[in-house]
């Protein structure tokens, strides 16, 4: 059954109403908080598998761990916070550039706007009218142009401290889920590789849940990819633990 509203059914003077909502696709903690779990679940993963293949001492890989997921955490949280403020920042000076020009070639600018919605399906005349409307208040059209040319307004521009602190959770979060049996006292690697699949299977299909992905398609995925990188670094710290030895 449809929930599209048929608009000759709707009673004179009452807006039909709409029948869903659309979750944030702009960013936000999302992304950055996915990221950095799947991040910190891999890495440390691996690490530990590398030092444990090179080593097989709880306490070195204990510390290995501890080590992995407190430089992962603040890396990834540096990270986040540089690349997050630094493309706010380029946004905020490209709509200064547009609000100048509004002042300076107001005539201009709406002549723009206005081919931008010409370019959209709309007449000529009513994207010039729409043009001028949203052309008397100064910052509603600074909002048009800039979400028009630029993609952004200003209420939408992503927070740099939102973004590194989800980084920084999630990554000490995907981090310590390797580090669990050992920490509990499991003296071997098995433990920790049972735990971190299942971390990474669960994870991956998590993340299904905002996608159009099947849960086992997305949990199968990450938990393949997890396990290809700790079993190259399992070998790659073998190898290196011989040569020292």
């Amino acid at each position: 059954m449809s929930d599209q509203v048929d608009p000759t059914t709707t009673p004179r003077g009452v807006a039909p109403a709409v029948g869903h909502e659309h979750a944030n696709v702009t960013g936000g903690w999302l992304r950055p908080a996915v990221f950095g779990a799947m991040d910190g679940l891999v890495s440390n993963f691996a690490l530990i598998a590398g030092v444990a293949g090179g080593s097989g001492e709880r306490s070195t890989v204990v510390l290995a761990g501890l080590a992995g997921l407190a430089a992962g955490a603040f890396s990834m949280a540096a990270g986040e916070y540089t690349s997050v403020a630094s493309q706010a920042e380029h946004a905020r000076a490209e709509i200064e550039v547009e609000r100048v020009e509004l002042v300076r070639n107001p005539e201009a600018e709406a002549a723009e706007l206005a081919q931008t919605y010409v370019d959209r399906g709309l007449s000529p005349e009513l994207a010039a009218e729409v043009a001028r409307q949203l052309h008397r208040d100064p910052e509603r059209a600074l909002e048009a142009h800039t979400r028009e040319e630029l993609g952004v307004t200003l209420e939408d521009l992503p927070s740099a401290r939102l973004a590194a602190i989800s980084s920084f959770l999630a990554f000490a979060v995907g981090a310590v889920v390797p580090l669990v049996p050992y920490l509990l006292g499991a003296q071997t690697l098995l433990p920790a590789v049972v735990v971190s699949l299942l971390g990474l299977f669960a994870a991956g299909a998590v993340v299904t849940r905002i996608t159009s992905r099947p849960w086992w398609y997305g949990g199968t995925r990450q938990l393949l990819l997890g396990a290809v990188a700790a079993l190259l670094t399992y070998g790659f710290g073998t190898l290196v633990g011989a040569g020292l030895g």
